[in-house]
Protein backbone atom coordinates (compact mmCIF):
# COMPACT_ATOMS: atom_id res chain seq x y z
CA UNK A 1 0.00 0.00 0.00
CA UNK A 2 1.43 3.38 -1.00
CA UNK A 3 1.46 5.99 1.77
CA UNK A 4 0.04 9.34 0.76
CA UNK A 5 2.21 12.24 1.86
CA UNK A 6 2.38 15.98 1.47
CA UNK A 7 5.25 18.42 1.71
CA UNK A 8 4.51 21.04 4.35
CA UNK A 9 7.51 23.37 4.66
CA UNK A 10 7.06 26.29 7.07
CA UNK A 11 6.40 29.77 5.77
CA UNK A 12 9.61 31.74 6.21
CA UNK A 13 8.23 34.88 7.86
CA UNK A 14 5.84 33.00 10.14
CA UNK A 15 8.62 30.71 11.35
CA UNK A 16 11.19 33.47 11.82
CA UNK A 17 8.78 35.70 13.73
CA UNK A 18 7.87 32.73 15.96
CA UNK A 19 11.55 32.05 16.69
CA UNK A 20 11.91 35.61 17.94
CA UNK A 21 9.85 34.72 21.00
CA UNK A 22 12.18 32.14 22.58
CA UNK A 23 12.84 34.44 25.53
CA UNK A 24 16.51 35.36 25.25
CA UNK A 25 17.80 38.26 27.29
CA UNK A 26 20.37 40.41 25.52
CA UNK A 27 23.08 38.92 27.74
CA UNK A 28 22.05 35.34 26.94
CA UNK A 29 21.85 36.12 23.23
CA UNK A 30 25.34 37.62 23.20
CA UNK A 31 26.69 34.67 25.18
CA UNK A 32 25.33 32.34 22.49
CA UNK A 33 27.20 34.28 19.79
CA UNK A 34 30.40 34.26 21.88
CA UNK A 35 30.03 30.48 22.23
CA UNK A 36 30.36 30.21 18.46
CA UNK A 37 33.51 32.33 18.57
CA UNK A 38 35.06 30.11 21.23
CA UNK A 39 34.16 26.97 19.27
CA UNK A 40 35.94 28.57 16.28
CA UNK A 41 39.14 28.88 18.31
CA UNK A 42 38.89 32.61 19.07
CA UNK A 43 41.18 33.94 21.79
CA UNK A 44 39.72 37.44 21.74
CA UNK A 45 36.13 38.60 21.28
CA UNK A 46 35.16 42.28 21.03
CA UNK A 47 31.54 43.28 21.72
CA UNK A 48 30.63 46.85 20.78
CA UNK A 49 27.40 48.69 21.59
CA UNK A 50 26.71 51.79 19.47
CA UNK A 51 23.86 54.12 20.46
CA UNK A 52 22.05 55.78 17.56
CA UNK A 53 18.41 55.81 18.61
CA UNK A 54 16.36 53.42 16.48
CA UNK A 55 19.49 52.78 14.39
CA UNK A 56 21.50 51.54 17.38
CA UNK A 57 23.53 48.40 16.77
CA UNK A 58 25.69 45.76 18.41
CA UNK A 59 28.63 43.97 16.81
CA UNK A 60 30.59 40.91 17.92
CA UNK A 61 34.06 40.51 16.40
CA UNK A 62 36.34 37.49 16.99
CA UNK A 63 39.77 36.35 15.83
CA UNK A 64 38.82 32.72 15.33
CA UNK A 65 39.32 30.49 12.29
CA UNK A 66 36.62 32.19 10.27
CA UNK A 67 34.31 30.48 7.76
CA UNK A 68 34.43 29.76 4.07
CA UNK A 69 31.45 30.78 1.96
CA UNK A 70 29.96 27.28 2.20
CA UNK A 71 30.54 27.15 5.97
CA UNK A 72 28.96 30.56 6.45
CA UNK A 73 25.90 29.55 4.43
CA UNK A 74 25.61 26.44 6.60
CA UNK A 75 25.92 28.51 9.78
CA UNK A 76 23.19 30.91 8.59
CA UNK A 77 20.76 28.12 7.64
CA UNK A 78 18.18 27.21 10.29
CA UNK A 79 18.34 23.61 11.44
CA UNK A 80 21.47 22.82 9.44
CA UNK A 81 22.91 20.56 12.15
CA UNK A 82 21.26 17.57 13.79
CA UNK A 83 21.58 17.95 17.59
CA UNK A 84 21.99 14.17 17.83
CA UNK A 85 25.18 14.20 15.75
CA UNK A 86 28.53 13.70 17.49
CA UNK A 87 30.63 16.81 17.79
CA UNK A 88 34.02 17.90 19.08
CA UNK A 89 34.50 17.69 22.84
CA UNK A 90 35.20 21.45 23.07
CA UNK A 91 32.16 22.49 21.01
CA UNK A 92 29.78 24.76 22.92
CA UNK A 93 26.89 24.41 20.45
CA UNK A 94 24.30 21.69 20.01
CA UNK A 95 21.22 22.65 18.03
CA UNK A 96 22.75 24.64 15.17
CA UNK A 97 20.22 27.37 15.93
CA UNK A 98 21.96 29.71 18.38
CA UNK A 99 23.36 32.25 15.93
CA UNK A 100 19.96 32.76 14.34
CA UNK A 101 17.56 32.43 17.28
CA UNK A 102 19.75 34.53 19.59
CA UNK A 103 20.12 37.26 16.97
CA UNK A 104 16.45 37.31 15.87
CA UNK A 105 15.44 37.68 19.53
CA UNK A 106 17.16 41.08 19.54
CA UNK A 107 17.12 42.42 15.98
CA UNK A 108 15.44 42.25 12.56
CA UNK A 109 18.65 42.36 10.54
CA UNK A 110 21.51 39.91 11.09
CA UNK A 111 24.65 40.31 8.98
CA UNK A 112 27.65 37.98 9.32
CA UNK A 113 30.98 38.66 7.62
CA UNK A 114 33.75 36.09 7.85
CA UNK A 115 37.29 35.72 6.56
CA UNK A 116 39.06 32.38 6.20
CA UNK A 117 42.39 31.92 4.44
CA UNK A 118 42.10 35.62 3.53
CA UNK A 119 38.90 34.93 1.54
CA UNK A 120 35.90 37.03 2.56
CA UNK A 121 32.20 36.04 2.67
CA UNK A 122 29.17 37.99 3.85
CA UNK A 123 25.53 36.90 4.23
CA UNK A 124 22.50 38.55 5.78
CA UNK A 125 19.07 37.72 7.12
CA UNK A 126 16.76 40.72 6.78
CA UNK A 127 13.25 40.24 8.16
CA UNK A 128 11.97 43.50 6.68
CA UNK A 129 13.10 42.44 3.20
CA UNK A 130 11.43 39.05 3.65
CA UNK A 131 8.23 40.68 4.85
CA UNK A 132 8.17 42.80 1.70
CA UNK A 133 8.26 39.59 -0.38
CA UNK A 134 6.23 37.04 1.62
CA UNK A 135 6.22 34.50 -1.22
CA UNK A 136 9.97 34.67 -1.72
CA UNK A 137 10.74 31.87 0.71
CA UNK A 138 13.93 31.48 2.74
CA UNK A 139 16.06 34.14 1.12
CA UNK A 140 19.57 34.88 2.38
CA UNK A 141 20.96 38.14 1.08
CA UNK A 142 24.57 38.50 0.02
CA UNK A 143 26.54 41.42 1.42
CA UNK A 144 25.55 44.09 3.95
CA UNK A 145 22.46 46.30 3.71
CA UNK A 146 22.75 49.70 2.04
CA UNK A 147 24.65 52.05 4.32
CA UNK A 148 25.91 49.30 6.64
CA UNK A 149 29.14 48.26 4.91
CA UNK A 150 31.29 50.53 7.11
CA UNK A 151 30.01 48.77 10.25
CA UNK A 152 31.90 45.65 9.09
CA UNK A 153 35.22 47.41 8.44
CA UNK A 154 36.73 46.22 11.74
CA UNK A 155 37.30 42.81 10.15
CA UNK A 156 39.01 44.09 7.01
CA UNK A 157 42.59 43.92 8.30
CA UNK A 158 42.24 40.37 9.66
CA UNK A 159 43.47 37.21 7.96
CA UNK A 160 40.75 35.23 9.69
CA UNK A 161 37.82 35.86 11.98
CA UNK A 162 34.10 36.62 12.04
CA UNK A 163 31.99 39.72 12.69
CA UNK A 164 28.31 39.43 13.64
CA UNK A 165 26.25 42.61 13.27
CA UNK A 166 22.82 43.25 14.79
CA UNK A 167 20.76 46.10 13.33
CA UNK A 168 17.14 47.23 13.64
CA UNK A 169 17.07 46.14 17.28
CA UNK A 170 13.34 46.49 17.78
CA UNK A 171 13.30 44.10 20.75
CA UNK A 172 15.85 46.28 22.58
CA UNK A 173 15.29 49.89 21.52
CA UNK A 174 11.54 50.29 22.04
CA UNK A 175 9.31 53.31 22.58
CA UNK A 176 10.72 55.69 25.21
CA UNK A 177 14.10 53.91 25.27
CA UNK A 178 16.94 56.36 25.98
CA UNK A 179 20.73 56.41 25.97
CA UNK A 180 20.61 55.93 29.76
CA UNK A 181 18.63 52.71 29.28
CA UNK A 182 21.22 51.64 26.70
CA UNK A 183 24.08 52.31 29.13
CA UNK A 184 22.27 50.37 31.85
CA UNK A 185 21.95 47.47 29.40
CA UNK A 186 25.70 47.56 28.80
CA UNK A 187 26.32 47.32 32.55
CA UNK A 188 23.91 44.38 32.86
CA UNK A 189 25.52 42.58 29.94
CA UNK A 190 28.99 43.10 31.39
CA UNK A 191 28.04 41.60 34.76
CA UNK A 192 26.34 38.62 33.10
CA UNK A 193 29.18 37.87 30.68
CA UNK A 194 31.70 38.22 33.52
CA UNK A 195 29.82 35.42 35.29
CA UNK A 196 29.02 33.18 32.31
CA UNK A 197 32.61 33.06 31.03
CA UNK A 198 34.52 33.60 34.29
CA UNK A 199 36.40 30.30 34.15
CA UNK A 200 37.64 31.09 30.64
CA UNK A 201 38.57 34.68 31.56
CA UNK A 202 40.36 34.21 34.88
CA UNK A 203 43.93 33.37 35.72
CA UNK A 204 47.32 34.22 34.20
CA UNK A 205 46.73 31.64 31.44
CA UNK A 206 43.18 32.70 30.58
CA UNK A 207 41.73 31.01 27.51
CA UNK A 208 39.71 34.04 26.43
CA UNK A 209 39.96 37.83 26.39
CA UNK A 210 36.58 39.53 26.21
CA UNK A 211 36.30 43.25 25.45
CA UNK A 212 33.13 45.30 25.87
CA UNK A 213 33.31 48.67 24.13
CA UNK A 214 37.10 48.36 24.30
CA UNK A 215 37.24 47.56 28.03
CA UNK A 216 38.34 44.13 29.23
CA UNK A 217 35.60 42.22 31.07
CA UNK A 218 36.91 41.08 34.47
CA UNK A 219 35.74 37.62 35.56
CA UNK A 220 33.27 37.26 38.43
CA UNK A 221 34.00 34.08 40.40
CA UNK A 222 30.85 32.92 42.27
CA UNK A 223 32.94 30.72 44.60
CA UNK A 224 35.34 33.39 45.93
CA UNK A 225 38.20 30.99 45.21
CA UNK A 226 41.20 31.55 47.43
CA UNK A 227 39.51 33.94 49.89
CA UNK A 228 41.07 33.45 53.32
CA UNK A 229 37.72 33.70 55.16
CA UNK A 230 35.93 30.91 53.27
CA UNK A 231 34.76 28.45 55.94
CA UNK A 232 34.50 25.35 53.72
CA UNK A 233 35.29 23.97 50.27
CA UNK A 234 34.76 20.28 49.52
CA UNK A 235 37.03 18.08 47.40
CA UNK A 236 35.84 17.49 43.83
CA UNK A 237 33.45 14.52 43.70
CA UNK A 238 33.08 12.59 40.42
CA UNK A 239 30.24 10.41 39.14
CA UNK A 240 30.66 8.28 36.01
CA UNK A 241 27.68 8.13 33.62
CA UNK A 242 26.99 6.66 30.18
CA UNK A 243 27.61 10.11 28.63
CA UNK A 244 30.79 10.92 30.56
CA UNK A 245 31.97 12.21 33.92
CA UNK A 246 29.95 14.59 36.11
CA UNK A 247 32.03 16.52 38.67
CA UNK A 248 30.81 18.47 41.70
CA UNK A 249 32.56 20.76 44.17
CA UNK A 250 30.65 22.35 47.06
CA UNK A 251 31.40 25.77 48.57
CA UNK A 252 30.24 27.73 51.59
CA UNK A 253 31.08 31.43 51.33
CA UNK A 254 32.13 33.69 54.22
CA UNK A 255 29.58 35.39 56.42
CA UNK A 256 29.13 39.11 55.84
CA UNK A 257 31.01 39.82 59.08
CA UNK A 258 34.14 38.39 57.46
CA UNK A 259 33.98 40.64 54.37
CA UNK A 260 34.62 44.29 53.71
CA UNK A 261 31.74 46.35 52.36
CA UNK A 262 33.30 46.26 48.90
CA UNK A 263 33.81 42.48 49.03
CA UNK A 264 30.23 41.91 50.16
CA UNK A 265 28.79 43.99 47.33
CA UNK A 266 31.11 42.52 44.69
CA UNK A 267 30.45 38.90 45.59
CA UNK A 268 26.66 39.27 45.73
CA UNK A 269 26.62 38.62 41.98
CA UNK A 270 24.37 40.09 39.28
CA UNK A 271 21.12 39.15 41.06
CA UNK A 272 22.10 39.35 44.75
CA UNK A 273 23.18 36.93 47.48
CA UNK A 274 19.91 35.05 47.92
CA UNK A 275 19.23 34.58 44.21
CA UNK A 276 22.79 33.44 43.49
CA UNK A 277 22.74 30.45 45.88
CA UNK A 278 22.63 26.88 44.63
CA UNK A 279 24.05 24.97 41.69
CA UNK A 280 26.24 26.47 38.97
CA UNK A 281 26.10 24.11 35.98
CA UNK A 282 28.99 24.29 33.51
CA UNK A 283 29.70 22.67 30.17
CA UNK A 284 33.27 23.04 28.91
CA UNK A 285 33.82 25.67 31.65
CA UNK A 286 30.99 27.79 30.22
CA UNK A 287 28.26 28.57 32.75
CA UNK A 288 24.79 27.37 31.74
CA UNK A 289 22.78 27.76 34.96
CA UNK A 290 23.67 30.34 37.63
CA UNK A 291 22.14 29.36 40.95
CA UNK A 292 18.95 27.60 41.99
CA UNK A 293 18.44 24.07 43.27
CA UNK A 294 17.60 22.29 39.98
CA UNK A 295 14.20 21.18 41.22
CA UNK A 296 15.77 19.15 44.05
CA UNK A 297 14.17 18.91 47.48
CA UNK A 298 12.48 16.53 49.85
CA UNK A 299 8.68 16.79 50.06
CA UNK A 300 8.81 19.76 47.66
CA UNK A 301 11.47 21.57 45.65
CA UNK A 302 13.82 23.79 47.62
CA UNK A 303 13.41 27.53 47.25
CA UNK A 304 16.12 30.14 47.44
CA UNK A 305 16.11 31.11 51.13
CA UNK A 306 18.14 33.59 53.15
CA UNK A 307 19.49 30.88 55.44
CA UNK A 308 21.20 29.09 52.54
CA UNK A 309 22.47 32.07 50.60
CA UNK A 310 26.12 31.24 51.31
CA UNK A 311 25.83 27.82 49.57
CA UNK A 312 27.14 27.59 46.01
CA UNK A 313 27.89 24.32 44.20
CA UNK A 314 29.95 23.94 41.03
CA UNK A 315 28.69 21.18 38.72
CA UNK A 316 30.50 20.22 35.49
CA UNK A 317 28.84 18.13 32.77
CA UNK A 318 30.25 17.08 29.38
CA UNK A 319 28.75 18.35 26.13
CA UNK A 320 27.39 14.85 25.51
CA UNK A 321 24.97 15.29 28.42
CA UNK A 322 22.58 17.81 26.82
CA UNK A 323 19.73 15.38 26.17
CA UNK A 324 19.95 13.71 29.60
CA UNK A 325 20.13 17.08 31.36
CA UNK A 326 17.43 18.66 29.15
CA UNK A 327 19.59 21.62 28.11
CA UNK A 328 17.40 24.03 26.12
CA UNK A 329 18.24 26.04 23.01
CA UNK A 330 19.02 29.14 25.10
CA UNK A 331 21.41 27.15 27.35
CA UNK A 332 19.69 28.60 30.38
CA UNK A 333 17.96 25.63 32.03
CA UNK A 334 19.06 22.17 33.11
CA UNK A 335 17.39 19.25 34.90
CA UNK A 336 19.45 16.48 36.44
CA UNK A 337 18.59 12.93 35.37
CA UNK A 338 16.66 10.83 37.88
CA UNK A 339 19.68 8.54 38.34
CA UNK A 340 21.81 11.43 39.67
CA UNK A 341 19.24 13.13 41.89
CA UNK A 342 19.96 11.14 45.11
CA UNK A 343 23.70 11.82 44.80
CA UNK A 344 23.18 15.53 44.13
CA UNK A 345 20.57 15.75 46.92
CA UNK A 346 23.03 14.34 49.45
CA UNK A 347 25.77 16.79 48.45
CA UNK A 348 23.36 19.72 48.41
CA UNK A 349 21.82 18.89 51.79
CA UNK A 350 25.26 18.80 53.40
CA UNK A 351 26.24 22.10 51.77
CA UNK A 352 22.97 23.81 52.69
CA UNK A 353 23.28 22.74 56.33
CA UNK A 354 26.87 24.00 56.55
CA UNK A 355 25.82 27.28 54.95
CA UNK A 356 22.90 27.62 57.34
CA UNK A 357 25.18 27.16 60.34
CA UNK A 358 27.59 29.84 59.12
CA UNK A 359 24.67 32.17 58.40
CA UNK A 360 22.93 31.49 61.74
CA UNK A 361 26.03 31.79 63.89
CA UNK A 362 27.39 34.83 62.06
CA UNK A 363 30.54 33.04 61.00
CA UNK A 364 31.64 32.13 64.53
CA UNK A 365 34.97 30.23 64.25
CA UNK A 366 36.42 27.50 66.42
CA UNK A 367 38.78 29.18 68.92
CA UNK A 368 42.47 28.91 68.20
CA UNK A 369 43.18 27.29 71.57
CA UNK A 370 42.11 23.67 71.27
CA UNK A 371 38.74 22.48 70.01
CA UNK A 372 36.54 23.71 72.85
CA UNK A 373 33.17 25.00 71.59
CA UNK A 374 32.22 28.65 71.73
CA UNK A 375 30.18 29.65 74.80
CA UNK A 376 27.07 31.15 73.20
CA UNK A 377 24.60 33.43 74.92
CA UNK A 378 21.59 31.69 73.38
CA UNK A 379 20.84 27.99 73.14
CA UNK A 380 18.26 26.18 71.01
CA UNK A 381 16.01 23.53 72.56
CA UNK A 382 14.51 21.23 69.92
CA UNK A 383 11.13 19.95 71.08
CA UNK A 384 8.43 17.88 69.40
CA UNK A 385 6.33 21.01 69.09
CA UNK A 386 9.18 22.98 67.51
CA UNK A 387 12.23 24.96 68.55
CA UNK A 388 12.59 27.13 71.63
CA UNK A 389 15.29 29.73 72.28
CA UNK A 390 16.71 30.20 75.77
CA UNK A 391 19.38 32.39 77.34
CA UNK A 392 22.23 30.12 78.42
CA UNK A 393 22.71 30.83 82.11
CA UNK A 394 26.15 29.22 81.93
CA UNK A 395 27.42 31.95 79.63
CA UNK A 396 30.18 33.76 81.61
CA UNK A 397 28.42 37.15 81.50
CA UNK A 398 25.08 35.72 82.65
CA UNK A 399 26.65 33.41 85.22
CA UNK A 400 28.64 36.30 86.72
CA UNK A 401 25.47 38.34 87.28
CA UNK A 402 23.55 35.43 88.79
CA UNK A 403 26.45 34.50 91.07
CA UNK A 404 26.70 38.01 92.51
CA UNK A 405 22.98 38.78 92.58
CA UNK A 406 22.31 37.58 96.13
CA UNK A 407 18.68 38.09 97.09
CA UNK A 408 18.03 39.70 93.67
CA UNK A 409 18.71 36.43 91.86
CA UNK A 410 15.01 35.35 91.60
CA UNK A 411 14.12 38.76 90.19
CA UNK A 412 16.94 38.58 87.62
CA UNK A 413 15.93 35.07 86.58
CA UNK A 414 12.38 36.32 86.10
CA UNK A 415 13.70 39.13 83.92
CA UNK A 416 15.66 36.65 81.80
CA UNK A 417 12.55 34.52 81.36
CA UNK A 418 10.54 37.56 80.23
CA UNK A 419 13.26 38.35 77.66
CA UNK A 420 13.19 34.72 76.42
CA UNK A 421 9.42 34.71 76.03
CA UNK A 422 9.24 38.08 74.28
CA UNK A 423 11.99 37.76 71.67
CA UNK A 424 10.27 39.15 68.53
CA UNK A 425 11.02 36.09 66.42
CA UNK A 426 8.28 36.77 63.87
CA UNK A 427 9.31 40.42 63.52
CA UNK A 428 12.98 39.50 63.07
CA UNK A 429 12.05 36.86 60.51
CA UNK A 430 9.83 39.28 58.58
CA UNK A 431 12.38 42.12 58.64
CA UNK A 432 15.10 39.74 57.46
CA UNK A 433 12.93 38.43 54.61
CA UNK A 434 11.93 41.93 53.50
CA UNK A 435 15.35 43.54 53.80
CA UNK A 436 17.28 40.48 52.53
CA UNK A 437 19.74 40.95 55.37
CA UNK A 438 20.12 39.88 58.99
CA UNK A 439 19.66 42.63 61.57
CA UNK A 440 22.81 44.40 62.66
CA UNK A 441 24.04 44.76 66.26
CA UNK A 442 26.41 47.27 67.85
CA UNK A 443 28.89 44.43 68.51
CA UNK A 444 29.99 44.30 64.87
CA UNK A 445 33.02 45.57 63.03
CA UNK A 446 35.96 47.06 64.87
CA UNK A 447 35.88 47.15 68.71
CA UNK A 448 34.11 50.29 69.90
CA UNK A 449 33.76 51.76 73.39
CA UNK A 450 30.72 49.60 74.21
CA UNK A 451 32.53 46.37 73.32
CA UNK A 452 35.65 47.38 75.25
CA UNK A 453 33.61 48.31 78.32
CA UNK A 454 31.61 45.05 78.39
CA UNK A 455 34.71 42.95 77.72
CA UNK A 456 36.64 44.70 80.51
CA UNK A 457 33.86 44.14 83.05
CA UNK A 458 33.62 40.43 82.23
CA UNK A 459 37.41 40.05 82.27
CA UNK A 460 37.67 41.61 85.74
CA UNK A 461 34.92 39.29 87.02
CA UNK A 462 36.80 36.22 85.76
CA UNK A 463 39.90 37.33 87.66
CA UNK A 464 38.30 38.61 90.87
CA UNK A 465 35.36 36.22 91.38
CA UNK A 466 36.54 33.07 89.62
CA UNK A 467 40.20 33.66 90.59
CA UNK A 468 41.51 32.94 87.08
CA UNK A 469 44.95 34.07 86.01
CA UNK A 470 45.23 36.71 83.31
CA UNK A 471 46.14 34.07 80.72
CA UNK A 472 43.28 31.77 81.79
CA UNK A 473 40.82 34.68 81.67
CA UNK A 474 41.94 35.56 78.14
CA UNK A 475 41.48 31.96 77.00
CA UNK A 476 37.98 31.95 78.48
CA UNK A 477 37.14 35.21 76.70
CA UNK A 478 38.29 33.70 73.39
CA UNK A 479 35.79 30.87 73.91
CA UNK A 480 32.92 33.25 74.68
CA UNK A 481 30.50 34.83 72.22
CA UNK A 482 30.87 37.57 70.97
CA UNK A 483 34.38 38.29 72.25
CA UNK A 484 36.01 35.54 70.18
CA UNK A 485 35.63 37.92 67.23
CA UNK A 486 38.08 40.37 68.81
CA UNK A 487 41.31 38.49 69.61
CA UNK A 488 43.43 41.67 69.47
CA UNK A 489 41.17 43.31 72.08
CA UNK A 490 41.26 40.25 74.34
CA UNK A 491 45.05 40.11 74.08
CA UNK A 492 45.22 43.63 75.58
CA UNK A 493 42.95 42.90 78.56
CA UNK A 494 44.88 42.78 81.82
CA UNK A 495 47.89 44.56 80.33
Amino acid sequence: MTLKTRSAPPHAMAMLEALRGLGYSTSAALADIIDNSISAGAKEVCVDFVWDGLSSRISILDNGRGMSDAELESAMRLGDKNPLDLRAAHDLGRFGMGLKTASFSQCRRLTVKSIKNEVESCLRWDLDELAANPDGGWLLFEGPADGSASYLDALNAAKSGTLVLWELMDRVVTGGYTVNNFNDLIDTVESQLAMIFHRLLQGPRAKLKLLLNGRAVAPWDPFMSGHAAKPWTSPVTNHATSYGNVAVQCHVLPHRDKLTVAEFEENAGPTGWTAQQGFYVYRNERLLVAGGWLGLGNARAWNREEAHRLARIRLDIPNTADADWKIDVRKSTARPPVSLRPWLMSLAENTRERARQVFAYRGTPTPAQGNAPIEQAWRVDRLKAGMRYRIDQNHPSVAAVLAGAGELQPLIKSMLRVIEETVPVQRIWLDTAENKETPRTSFEGEPNEAIIEVASVLFEDLIERKKLSVEEARKTMLRTEPFQKYPSLVAKLGS
